[in-house]
């Protein structure tokens, strides 16, 4: 489990003080906070005074510093190391000793490799930071990859029924949808590729190479589901049928929980929501079409639109946190590259577990996929279109 987040004093804030703050780091390290007193933090303040030497700048604050370069408070980096120290121990990759001689940490092995995940910066640039070289960004990245994904599953797990009980219950405080258990959207993480890998099946619509991931989240932004590896040249809807998920609920073992039922005796059972990439369902609900629609249309629309924008907000918090996933990918092994996304969805997912906070510009400012139209399927479920006139009907109560 994460930590739990400890109390904290109210503090006075300034006009200016929601403003990031930047400044070159020159000279000795800065104060020590004494909260990080007794911990690893050599590496930190060598990866401060190279970051100065660079050029480059970061922010005056020392935990606004430690965000922008990490995307986490001390406190949950601290955790995360928790969760792999027992593998960088016991099996390092070979060859982890730094310029001065001397193995490098567990700390400083997260970073080099939340750094390398947070910024998409070469292996080459990310080393020079550090004082490695490229093969050991490679090697430590690549290790940190595989104990997350070991280790860190319980981080992206689809809910017990208490926890969904609370998601439907956010969900219809904050959009008025019942039953609603999520929303569902997906993106495009685009790579090069060498010319013997190159073919028309990793082709995309705008004319990428790209692998998808397909995303359900909760009311909080969380990761409940993912399913990657899948080319991008696939339909949103042809990804949602290759996926577990969809094979689960078809079969009728997920989103399987307590049916409602409306004041005119109609069913109302457990859904996600989507845009109109998607097909209307059962257990998937997509907005009305049309351009004379009744008022009881516009509203399912407008309320189902404020539960469903939790998905590519979610996505664009992602792609904006974990940056390597919203550059292009230069020539990724494509058996690994779905180990690096479900490792940045499990570090989303920490950051909200031990409810930390992001520095506000870091999600990205434009939608998660620009430069893709907007698909449309066709595919109605005559019981989906059912369950829709039931829940615009219970709306209207």
């Amino acid at each position: 489990m994460a930590p739990v987040k400890k109390s904290k004093k109210g503090k006075r804030k300034s006009k200016d003080s929601g403003k990031l703050k930047i400044v070159k780091y020159g000279g000795g390290a800065p104060p020590l906070p004494p909260e990080l007193r007794g911990l690893d933090t050599e590496w930190w303040y060598t990866f401060l005074h190279k970051h100065s030497e660079l050029g480059l700048s970061a922010p005056s604050d020392e935990g606004e510093a430690f965000r922008y370069f990490f995307r986490t408070s001390r406190r949950t980096f601290d955790y995360i190391c928790s969760i792999v120290r027992e593998d960088l121990i016991s099996r390092p990759p070979s060859g982890l000793i730094n310029i001065e001689g001397r193995l490098l940490s567990v700390e400083k092995q997260v970073a080099i490799a939340m750094r390398r995940l947070a910024s998409g910066d070469s292996q080459v640039s990310v080393g020079a930071a550090f004082g490695v070289g490229q093969s050991t960004v490679s090697q430590v990245t690549w290790r940190f990859i595989e104990s997350m994904e070991e280790r860190a599953r319980h981080h992206l797990v689809w809910p017990g029924q208490e926890r969904m009980e609370q998601i439907k219950a956010r969900f219809e405080a904050e959009s008025g949808l019942p039953n609603c258990c999520g929303a569902i959207d997906a993106t495009h993480i685009i790579m090069t590729l060498p010319a013997v890998e190159s073919s028309e099946d990793w082709c995309d619509p705008a004319k990428n190479y790209s692998m998808f991931l397909q995303g359900i989240v909760d009311d909080e932004m969380r990761f409940i589901d993912i399913v990657t590896g899948w080319p991008g040249s696939m339909m949103f809807s042809r990804l949602l049928k290759c996926s577990g998920f969809f094979k689960h609920c078809d079969a009728g073992t997920r989103l399987d929980g307590p049916v409602m039922v409306s004041a005119e005796n109609g069913e109302i059972r457990e859904y996600i929501v989507g845009n109109n990439c998607y097909p209307l369902l059962p257990w998937l609900m997509t907005p009305y079409e049309g351009e004379s629609l009744s008022a009881p249309m516009a509203s399912f629309n407008a309320r189902q639109k404020a539960a469903r924008t939790l998905g590519p907000r979610a996505l664009s918090r992602l792609k904006g946190s974990w940056r390597i996933l919203n550059k292009v990918m230069w020539r990724p092994d494509k058996n690994k590259l779905p180990s690096i996304i479900l490792v940045c969805c499990l570090l989303h997912n920490i950051i909200i577990d031990c409810e930390d906070e992001l520095l506000p510009d870091v999600q990205l400012p434009d939608h998660h996929d620009t430069g893709y139209s907007e698909e449309k399927c066709e595919q109605v479920d005559p019981n989906g279109k059912i369950m829709r006139d039931v829940i615009t009907g219970y709306l209207q109560i």
